[in-house]
């Protein structure tokens, strides 16, 4: 029963992580403090994050930071809609770590 258990966790964790982040913010970001940004699902919570990014990338994470962004409002002509709203995480690695992103491919 336990093996079920955590294969269903591992599926729910796989998923909490939609893509990373890179922009030249998070790319000084890498370079100076370590860090790795993430958008994340939105329910998801720092325990999540933490351990989505170990299982998926096998690094040690010493510090997760999340950030809720809210939509924006957009027109089209008369019509005004709202893109959706969104969660970063900025997860710091611990020293000695990093991600190799293209490695990822698989």
């Amino acid at each position: 029963m336990s093996a079920t258990v955590s294969k269903l966790s591992q599926e729910r964790l796989i998923n909490v992580l939609l893509a990373p982040h890179v922009t030249e913010k998070t790319a000084l970001a890498m370079q100076n403090a370590n860090q790795y940004a993430f958008r994340v699902r939105r329910d998801a919570t720092k325990p999540d994050i933490k351990a989505a990014v170990e299982l998926m990338f096998s690094v040690k994470v010493a510090d997760v930071n999340v950030v809720n962004e809210p939509g924006k409002t957009r027109r089209f002509g008369k019509t005004v809609g709202r893109t959706q709203d969104s969660k970063k995480a900025y997860v710091r690695l611990a020293p000695g770590q990093s991600i190799d992103y293209e490695a990822r491919k698989a």
